[in-house]
C-alpha cells in the first residue's frame, strides 16, 4: 500500500491521498505512526471553528500520536531507529526568554505546531525535530499511548494543583482531560477524588480511573467550599466559575479547558476574598511530557481506559462525524494508519 495521509484543504473540506515520506533532515526523525488520536480541537480543524492564528490550511491534522522511529537524519543518534516514541507537538526556538526558564509551550517567537501549524499524524509517516521525541519503554502499547498528548496536558495541570496524600480534589469534566487527569491525580492518594460530568455514563468509567465518587453538576453544587484543588477538564460555559466555587478558602483551582467567551467570567470578588490560588494550563511543556510518559511506563497513568473506538484512516471522515455524533457516549477516538 502506498504512504497516505488525510488533509484538509479547507474548512469541511477532507481528502485522503498518497503521501510520500519526507526524509528526515538534519536534527530531524521519520517516525512510522502507529496510532493517531482525534480531539475537539481537530472537529475545530474542519469545521473552521479554530482560530485562525492557531492552524494554516492546507493541513494534516493529528497532534496525538505514537510510533516508530525508521530513519534519522545528520545529528541524530542511530540508536533511536527502532525505537518506540511519542512526540511533543510545539515547534519551540528553544532559545527565548520562556523557552529558557522551561515553558516551552509559551515560546515568543510564535505558535507553531505539529498537526496545526506543520503537517500531522493522521499519515501513515511524520517527520519530526527528533529532540521533540520521548522514547516509549520496548514492547510498549502503542494503542494506548496515542493518548499522551492530552495526558502531557493535564500532567501539567497536576503538576501546578500539587495534591498531596488525603487531600480531598475534584475533578470538573469526564472527558478525555478530565479522566486522564483523574489516573493522574489517584496516584497521589487522595482522601476523596470527585468526577463532576453532567453524562451519567461517565460514571462507570470515571470509577476505573480512580474516581472515589462521580456527581452531577446539580449534586457538585452542594459541595461547594469542599475540595482542597479542583482541576477544570470541561471547557464548557460556566465550568470555570463552578470549579473556584467548588474550592475551599486558601485552596488551588487549575482550569484547562477553553470556552468560547459568553459573558459568565469569574468572579474576581470570589477569589480574592477567598483567597483562590488559581492557575491555567495551555498546552504542555517538555516538563509535563516527562511527567505523563514517567506515569505510563510505571503503569500509573493508562489511556487505554480512555479509547472508545478505533478506524482506519482511510475511514476518517466517518470518525469524525461519529466522534461529534456520538460525544456523549464516546470519549477518545483512534485512527489506525
Amino acid at each position: 500500500m502506498n504512504p497516505r495521509a488525510v488533509t484538509i484543504d479547507q474548512p469541511g473540506s477532507l481528502r485522503v491521498g498518497s503521501a510520500e515520506p519526507v526524509p528526515p533532515g538534519p536534527g530531524e526523525a521519520l517516525v512510522r505512526v502507529a496510532w493517531t488520536g482525534i480531539c475537539g480541537s481537530d472537529r475545530e480543524l474542519f469545521t473552521g471553528g479554530r482560530p485562525p492564528e492557531l492552524v494554516r490550511y492546507p493541513v494534516v491534522p493529528g497532534h496525538e500520536w505514537s510510533g516508530t522511529v525508521v530513519e534519522v537524519g545528520v545529528g541524530v543518534r542511530a540508536e533511536l531507529v527502532g525505537q518506540p516514541v511519542v512526540g511533543e507537538g510545539f515547534r519551540n526556538c528553544q532559545v527565548c526568554a520562556a523557552c529558557g526558564r522551561g515553558d516551552n509551550n509559551l515560546c515568543s517567537a510564535g505558535y507553531d505546531e505539529t498537526g496545526f501549524t506543520q503537517p500531522g499524524a493522521w499519515a501513515d509517516y511524520l517527520t519530526i525535530p527528533a529532540r521533540l521525541l520521548h522514547v516509549l519503554p520496548p514492547h510498549a502499547d502503542l494503542r494506548a499511548a496515542a493518548a499522551l498528548e492530552p495526558a502531557a496536558c493535564v500532567a501539567e495541570a497536576c503538576l501546578k494543583l500539587a495534591t498531596v496524600p488525603g487531600e480531598r480534589v475534584a475533578v470538573v469534566g469526564g472527558g478525555s482531560l478530565g479522566l486522564l487527569a483523574t489516573q493522574l491525580l489517584a496516584a497521589a492518594a487522595p482522601a476523596e477524588l470527585v468526577v463532576i460530568d453532567a453524562e451519567p455514563a461517565r460514571a462507570e468509567l470515571a470509577a476505573t480511573c480512580g474516581a472515589t465518587t462521580s456527581l452531577g453538576p446539580d449534586e457538585a453544587a452542594q459541595h461547594s467550599g469542599r475540595f482542597d484543588a479542583v482541576l477544570e477538564a470541561a471547557g464548557a460555559s460556566g465550568t470555570a466559575d463552578v470549579a473556584t466555587r467548588l474550592v475551599r478558602r486558601g485552596g488551588r483551582v487549575v482550569l484547562t479547558g477553553i470556552p468560547a467567551y459568553d459573558g459568565q467570567g469569574l468572579s474576581a470578588g470570589h477569589l480574592t476574598l477567598n483567597q483562590i490560588t488559581l492557575h491555567t494550563v495551555f498546552g504542555a511543556p517538555s516538563r509535563a511530557w516527562v511527567h505523563a510518559v514517567r506515569a505510563f511506563a510505571s503503569g500509573a497513568l493508562d489511556p487505554a481506559r480512555i479509547i472508545s473506538r478505533e478506524f482506519g484512516l482511510d475511514d476518517a471522515a466517518e470518525a469524525l462525524r461519529v466522534g461529534a455524533e456520538q460525544r456523549a457516549k464516546i470519549v477518545k477516538v483512534l485512527l489506525h494508519p
